[in-house]
């Protein structure tokens, strides 16, 4: 019986195809299945024989292990240089974005609020 080992779900197309590369080189039996149309199904990777997922498993944990201090470099070194993305940067980088950003909040905050200040009855 199939046995799910990765979701999918909001993981960018690079380190999906990094995974499934992964997953090749070590030679397990995989298949994929996608959310469908409608978004109703499970978008990810399957292992065909359950008495391989530990080995997979502990494969694909080393491998996020190493993702995670790669990124965690890469973030590290753009703070050193001061380049790091914070809100002033993205402010000036996307300012018509911000400001949408701003008044949508302040659209559903007057909303929620209207009916606690009598002014919807």
């Amino acid at each position: 019986m199939a046995t799910l080992l990765f979701r999918l779900d909001n993981v960018p197309e690079e380190e999906a195809d990094e995974v499934r590369r992964l997953l090749e080189q070590h030679g397990f039996n995989t298949f994929e299945s996608r959310a469908g149309f409608w978004g109703l199904g499970v978008a990810a990777i399957w292992l065909r024989d359950k008495g391989d997922y530990e080995a997979a498993r502990e494969a694909l944990d080393s491998y996020q292990q190493g993702l995670a201090e790669r990124v965690r470099e890469e973030r590290d070194t753009l703070a050193e240089r001061g380049e790091a993305p914070t809100l002033w940067r993205r402010l000036h980088q996307h300012p018509v974005r911000m400001l949408l950003i701003v008044l949508a909040l302040a659209g559903v905050l007057t909303l929620t609020l209207l009916p606690f200040l009598g002014l919807i009855s």
